[in-house]
C-alpha cells in the first residue's frame, strides 16, 4: 500500500515542488495540499494521511498549532514531518512537544525527502544533528528532575538505560551497536523494549524522557556526531 501524504506550506511554489518530488515515487501518494494551518487540519481529517509535511510559518494557524490539533484529534495513526527554513530552538521544542515525529530543514536534498517520509510513516524519527544538539541543551537547562518520571526508570534493565542514554545523545542504532559491541538488531530490540516498558511513542520521546528523568544532563557529553 502507498504512503498517503498531505503537503502543507503557504508558498505555492514550494508546496508544489515538494509534492512533485514525492509523486515520482510509486509508494508515495500525495492526497492533498494545504496553504494554511487551518487547511492542513481540514485536509488531514478529510484524507486521513499517514504523514503530513508541515511548514512552521503559515497564515491563520501556524504549523505547530496545526500539528498539535491534528495529533490530538486524529483517530488514526497520523505522523507529522516538520519542514522549515528556520531551526531556532523554540520551534524545535514546540514541534517535538506537539508530537512531531521529525524536524528537518527545507534544504534537505530531494532524494532524502522520500526517505524521510518513509521513515516517519514506519514509525521512525529523524532530526538533524545540529538541531538535536541545540534542542537538548536548551531543553535540559535549569530543569528540575521529575521524580515520577525518574521512578519509571526502574522498569528498565541496566543495558536498556545505557541504550536510552545513547539515544538521548543523538546516536543512531549503528553507532550504539559499535559503542557496545552488539548487533544492530539487538539495539533495535532494546529500543523497542524501552518504548514498550515506558509507554513511549518514538525515539524523540525517549530523548525527552531521558532528560526529564535526570538520566542524562545537558553538557554531559557532546550530543550527536
Amino acid at each position: 500500500m502507498s504512503i498517503r501524504v498531505v503537503v502543507a506550506d503557504d508558498q505555492a511554489l514550494v508546496r508544489r515542488g515538494f509534492a512533485m518530488i514525492l509523486r515520482v515515487h510509486q509508494d508515495i501518494e500525495v492526497v492533498a495540499e494545504a496553504g494554511t494551518g487551518v487547511e492542513a487540519v481540514e485536509a488531514a481529517h478529510r484524507h486521513r494521511p499517514d504523514v503530513i509535511l508541515m511548514d512552521i510559518r503559515m497564515p491563520e494557524m501556524d504549523g505547530l498549532e496545526a500539528t498539535s490539533r491534528i495529533l490530538t484529534e486524529a483517530d488514526w495513526d497520523a505522523r507529522v514531518l516538520i519542514l522549515t527554513t528556520f531551526d531556532p530552538d523554540e520551534y524545535v521544542y514546540k514541534a517535538l512537544r506537539s508530537g512531531a515525529s521529525a524536524f528537518v530543514l527545507k534544504d534537505i536534498p530531494p532524494e532524502q525527502l522520500a526517505t524521510a517520509v518513509r521513515t516517519v510513516a514506519e514509525g521512525g524519527t529523524l532530526l538533524a544533528p545540529s538541531i538535536t544538539r541545540r534542542f537538548i541543551d536548551r531543553f535540559a537547562q535549569g530543569r528540575v528532575v521529575n521524580t515520577a518520571v525518574a521512578d519509571r526508570l526502574q522498569r528498565l534493565t541496566g543495558r536498556e538505560r545505557e541504550i536510552m542514554t545513547a539515544v538521548a545523545r543523538g546516536e543512531s542504532n549503528a553507532e550504539i551497536a559499535e559503542r557496545f559491541v552488539i548487533g544492530a538488531a539487538t539495539v533495535k530490540s532494546h529500543v523497542s523494549s524501552i518504548l514498550t516498558k515506558l509507554g513511549l511513542r518514538d525515539r524523540i520521546q525517549i530523548v525527552i524522557f531521558a532528560y526529564e528523568s535526570g538520566l542524562v544532563e545537558a553538557g554531559e557529553h557532546d550530543i550527536g556526531h
